[in-house]
């Protein structure tokens, strides 16, 4: 791959300066996820019956001895789980991500929990069988599983996910080390990267260039901790919408900018932020998001990617991109490129106002508060395709690189 210099070079070597690409490393046993003294010692008798040697396998019948015991003695089993929102995180620039500041909801055993406290038992029961067998299943395929749990099966997917996203929390560890894989894809992948991936039978090494590709693209596995990159692109852009990144594909914008596109869909899965994170990191690349220049694209896609959620708060450290920064759409392209327009909806207007009021990331930035203000004022929303309305490739020839000549102008 031929090295050409752009615009971005500078934030290249900012992203390097300032230590913003420390390369956390994901393993079991993530931050909240350290067994308790008694844990630890039923953990011991476990290993010593020779019962598991699985890590995650062990933690779970360690946990699962302490209830076996609780009801033996006769009292009143429980579990306590972090509680999981914007409520519960706060927001420091130095390490970049939501973090959880304690708080913790207890699940005991009573007449009216006993139906939530045994869907976790069995959910736990399904992971630890998943680990051991080293199986997996999707989060789909575990909702129709406890249809064969009798009075504990779930009525609706989301209760299911719920649950698993409890126990998650509970181990400390993420949702795919206890054998659950979601279903959606984590995103696709164009431009000047080789991603060396293994092959599953042999263990050799695959070298797959996302440059040959033709007209499709890479697309993110939902395991990416054992990928490695190689890569001379000045920046990563993710991309919100499909549309725009099949644009920028069809027309190798890549190749006019040096840089890799990645596809968002929307809301970044796990799969696609931890990818981004650890190609940023390991390539000392700096970050670029491209999303609609409405709220849910800046508190909800944008966020999301740059410091994680409330919701998953266990687990932000590894799944954001602190080095990420907006380069559109905001309020003022709506301005300078004059571009069309919707309605703020009265959705967009609550997000928006519930942002500066309870997110800890949108209240420690001023640039953030004001943009979205704006917006509100303006009661407008845009999105990445407007700017069709100067030519269909007119983002292309005109609304990057004009972005990019500026990346010290992008929102934080």
């Amino acid at each position: 791959m031929a090295k050409r210099k752009t615009t971005s070079a500078t934030g290249k070597q900012a992203a390097r300066r300032t230590g913003e690409t420390r390369q956390a490393e994901l393993h079991f046993g993530a931050p909240g996820g350290e067994p308790s003294p008694r844990a630890a010692a039923a953990d011991a008798t476990n290993r010593a019956a020779g019962l598991s040697f699985r890590p995650v396998a062990r933690k779970i019948r360690a946990e699962a001895s302490l209830i076996h015991q609780s009801i033996l003695a006769g009292k009143k089993p429980s579990l306590k789980f972090p509680l999981r929102s914007l409520a519960n995180v706060s927001y420091d620039p130095r390490t970049g991500y939501f973090k959880l500041k304690g708080k913790n909801k207890e699940r005991a055993l009573t007449v009216g929990t006993v139906k939530t406290f045994a869907q976790t038992l069995k959910m736990m029961a399904l992971a630890k069988e998943l680990v051991e067998t080293n199986d997996i299943a999707t989060k789909r395929e575990a909702y129709y599983v406890s249809k064969n749990w009798a009075e504990a099966r779930f009525k609706e997917q989301p209760e299911s996910d719920t649950v698993m996203e409890d126990v998650e929390a509970f181990f400390g560890v993420n949702r795919e080390q206890l054998g659950f894989v979601p279903e959606e894809k984590g995103g696709d992948v164009a431009g000047r990267l080789v991603v060396i991936d293994k092959d599953a039978e042999t263990g050799e090494p695959l070298h797959i260039d996302c440059t040959r590709f033709g007209s499709g693209a890479y697309s993110v596995p939902t395991s990416v901790e054992d990928l490695q990159f190689e890569t001379d692109a000045e920046f990563i852009l993710c991309i919100e919408t499909a549309g725009m990144f099949q644009r920028l594909v069809k027309h190798n914008y890549w190749k006019q900018a040096n840089c890799i596109l990645v596809s968002m869909g929307g809301v970044p899965t796990r799969a696609c932020r931890r990818f981004v994170r650890r190609l940023a990191d390991l390539k000392g690349l700096p970050v670029y998001v491209f999303v609609d220049g409405d709220p849910y694209g800046y508190s909800n896609i944008y966020r999301t990617l740059k410091v994680g959620s409330g919701n998953a708060a266990h687990l932000n450290e590894y799944f954001c991109v602190p080095q990420a920064h907006l380069l559109g759409i905001t309020p003022q392209d709506i301005v300078d490129y004059e571009l069309p327009t919707h309605p703020l909806k009265e959705v967009d207007i609550k997000r928006a106002r519930d942002a500066l009021k309870n997110d800890p990331f949108i209240l420690h930035y001023n640039a953030w508060q004001q943009a979205l203000e704006t917006m509100i004022r303006m009661g407008v929303r845009a999105e990445q395709q407007a700017l069709a309305k100067h030519g269909l490739n007119y983002v292309i020839d005109t609304y990057l690189p004009r972005k990019l000549a500026a990346v010290e102008r992008f929102l934080p």
